[in-house]
């Protein structure tokens, strides 16, 4: 297990000799070298993304933030923790965007200890206001890489088969405070099928490398905020379900929003079921979503229901979510110059300037750069192909 495979590390190649990448065009610019690696750039995600791979439609992920004393160090500004916090709002958004029947919970680790901030929970604005809070953290200490995983593992166990349990976790120390053996842990790790995916904001830690080798995850160190970003990005997207996840049928409910009549006599506030352990959040309210098995009220979707233990969701959520299964084919790159006909995006009706342009394989429309991203990132359906279908 100690025996880690020969290969190159990203930043031992990566910048080697870069100004040879660049070459000036007849009147001396760059502009032209700048432009073609910032469209590359575009496109590498679209590339590494796409292909006949089904993807696991409901999550359980445990991120855990690394809150020791190195996170006060300022190469990213203003210091890693309040950079790390910040991407993490925009990541948790980017995460129930794509993934709204998922859920998500964050742990912290210093001081040799794992604290758990907020439990598993698909409430978007419960995690963003943890962090919030979590600005003013002391950063002391060691992190526990062992803990850590073992407390995200306890809760992670009991998740069905049919989910797919997941551990991120936002590296920055270079070493770990453990109480027992972490190799045994690994194995146990796998053993349960949990994934476990490190980001490492100093340099690569070698317990890391094997954490993630073995568990199936992915392991990065980032260069700097914007690739912070764009590893973050890459979580988002559901790992590949595996083969031997399991199958089932899963009892769901479509509450739809009902708001009493003020001028009905027997209609009487209430309370939300999902506030009964907060203490923010709307008091006695007339309306809700009411779960159809025991009519308990919730004031948003989606909620496990805290009475008889339903999924309760919206008919879109399922939709979104319903993509993963059937991810979009990459469309097929062409030289602008084999365009016929008037050149035109057919999503945005911008002129095509780009020296590439990008086919859907079904209907053939063409379309820029920028729509081709937002059709794979967002809409997941080629708008021509929906227009072209014929009304029943």
């Amino acid at each position: 297990m100690d025996e880690e495979p020969e290969r190159a590390k990203r930043w031992e190649g990566g910048y080697e000799r870069t100004w040879e990448v660049l070459k000036e065009d007849e009147t001396g610019s760059l502009k032209a070298t700048v432009e073609d690696i910032v469209f590359k750039a575009k496109r590498k995600r679209v590339f590494e993304s796409y292909g006949k791979v089904r993807l696991g439609m409901m999550r359980h992920m445990f991120v855990v933030i690394d809150t020791s004393r190195t996170m006060e160090d300022q190469d990213l500004k203003p210091n890693r923790l309040t950079s790390t916090l910040k991407l993490m709002e925009y990541f948790v958004d980017e995460y129930f965007d794509q993934n709204p029947i998922s859920q998500i919970g964050i742990i912290t680790t210093r001081n040799k200890r794992a604290e758990k901030l907020t439990d598993l929970a698909g409430n978007p604005k419960k995690h963003i206001s943890a962090f919030k809070k979590a600005v003013d953290t002391p950063c002391a200490g060691e992190p526990s890489l062992y803990n850590s995983l073992n407390l995200a593992m306890q809760t992670l166990k009991h998740m069905p088969g049919h989910t797919s349990r997941e551990v991120l976790v936002i590296f920055s120390s270079l070493t770990t405070c453990d109480p027992a053996n972490i190799y045994e842990l690994i194995k146990t790790l796998k053993g349960l099928k949990i994934r476990v995916s490190v980001i490492g904001l100093s340099a690569e830690v070698h317990v890391c490398t094997i954490l993630t080798r073995e568990t199936g995850g992915t392991y990065h160190v980032i260069l700097d905020e914007s690739h912070f970003r764009e590893l973050l990005t890459f979580h988002v997207k559901p790992p590949p379900a595996s083969s031997s996840s399991e199958c089932s049928l899963i009892r769901m409910g479509f509450p739809q929003h009902t708001i009493a009549s003020v001028s009905d006599q027997d209609s009487k506030p209430s309370f939300s079921m999902s506030h009964l352990d907060s203490n923010g959040g709307p008091g006695l309210t007339l309306g809700g979503y009411y779960c159809p098995q025991c009519r308990a009220k919730y004031t948003e979707l989606p909620v496990e229901c805290k009475v008889c233990g339903l999924t309760l969701v919206s008919a879109p959520h399922l939709a979104r979510s319903f993509h993963h299964l059937f991810p979009m084919d990459a469309f097929q790159e062409m030289p602008l110059e084999d365009v016929q006909g008037e050149r035109f995006c057919q999503a945005c009706q911008g002129e095509l300037k780009d020296k590439s342009v990008y086919a859907c394989p079904v209907c053939s429309s063409t379309f820029c750069v920028e729509c081709d991203l937002f059709i794979h990132d967002t809409l997941h359906c080629c708008p021509c192909c929906i227009h072209n279908q014929t009304a029943p």
